[in-house]
Order: structure tokens, then sequence, then C-alpha cells
């Protein structure tokens, strides 16, 4: 006769970690740059965070 195995109880999933550039919003504010020479201007556009690449979580190595 066999003994069933019995099953290891599975932890609570760890929550994720909020990426560091941008925060945890997925999203970075970039300076606008117009023109030829590339001058910065005063105003502000949001882009994707490069490095979580908008998910707002930091990436697991």
């Amino acid at each position: 006769m066999t003994v069933p195995r019995r099953k290891k109880p599975t932890s609570a999933p760890a929550e994720p970690v909020k990426c560091s550039v941008c925060k945890g919003s997925g999203e970075v504010s970039v300076s606008v740059r117009v023109g030829r020479k590339r001058e910065t201007t005063d105003a502000q556009q949001t882009g994707l965070c490069l490095a979580c690449l908008g998910s707002g979580e930091a990436a697991r190595n």
C-alpha cells in the first residue's frame, strides 16, 4: 500500500516591487527639444519608462 504524498503549502505571491525610475507609474517626464540644434524648452511631455517598459514593476534579474 502506498502513502499519498502531501502537498507543500504554497506561500502567497510576493507583491511586485515598484520601478525606481518611474516610481510605479510606468511613465517618465521628458523635456521637449525642438529645432535643428535640439534646444530644450520649458515644456514637458510624458514618455514610456524604458526601465520597466510601462508596467511599473521593477525588472527581475
